[in-house]
């Protein structure tokens, strides 16, 4: 894939690219003058250009075509527990390749991770969600809402709440978005299983073995995405 650019400025003729962005293109990658690249906003819009210029803080690129959105075609949004961070930061970067629109770090009851610990990973999460967006070919940067308690996200619609040791619902899953909500190491509480009974979730499992919480999350992004994935 060609070298990917963020910016956002509109994605029309030439485009001047400065700071973090042409630092690492002209710095670190050293794209040259006629090389192509691939611009995008992280709102949905990309298009292919190439280098017409290269000064000392700046590169001009010149857009040529617009280029097709490699979206999902179904809206997830991964509420995963926050568990430990280095595991909890793979989730990050693997759903954002598999196409999640947002992630909400989850909080739960059996959540071992104390919150001092992560108030204040928000900025080096979103740089990891960013990295996964340009490494992917994605256009749109997905979203990090802030961290949630388990009983204010009952709220949502198209709840599936992935568990291991629950029957598996019968229903039919909105083709449009859903809100997938992954466990901690411990599992969820009986209190959190009834009360998201109570809020109509959905229950699913991932097959007859028990999954780790960060190998769940990123199987079901891939089993959802894949089941509403349009075909030619």
């Amino acid at each position: 894939m060609r070298h990917r650019i963020y910016t956002r400025d509109a994605l029309t003729g030439a485009v001047t690219i400065g700071g973090e962005e042409f630092h690492h293109a002209a710095r670190v990658v050293r794209v040259r003058e006629g090389e192509e690249v691939e611009l995008f906003d992280g709102e949905g819009h990309a298009a292919s250009g190439v280098i017409e210029s290269i000064t000392a803080d700046a590169l001009i690129v010149r857009i040529e075509k617009p280029i097709d959105s490699r979206e999902a075609a179904i809206a997830i949004d991964l509420a995963m527990s926050i568990i430990q961070l280095e595991k909890f930061e793979l989730v990050l970067q693997k759903a954002t390749e598999l196409g999640v629109r947002s992630i909400i770090p989850l909080e739960t009851d059996r959540q071992e991770i104390r919150a001092e610990r992560y108030r204040s990973k928000h900025e080096r999460w979103k740089k990891i969600i960013f990295e996964a967006t340009k490494q992917s070919g994605r256009a749109v940067i997905a979203k990090l809402e802030p961290p949630t308690k388990f009983d204010d996200l009952m709220e949502r619609e198209n709840k599936i709440v992935f568990d291991a040791d629950e029957t598996q619902t019968d229903s039919v899953l909105s083709p449009q978005s859903s809100v997938l909500l992954i466990g901690p190491e411990g599992g969820w509480s009986e209190r959190e299983l009834i009360v998201a009974r109570e809020h109509d979730c959905i229950f699913a499992t991932l097959g007859p073995r028990r999954l780790r919480a960060e190998t769940a999350a990123i199987v079901a992004c891939a089993l959802l995405n894949d089941r509403f994935t349009r075909r030619g």
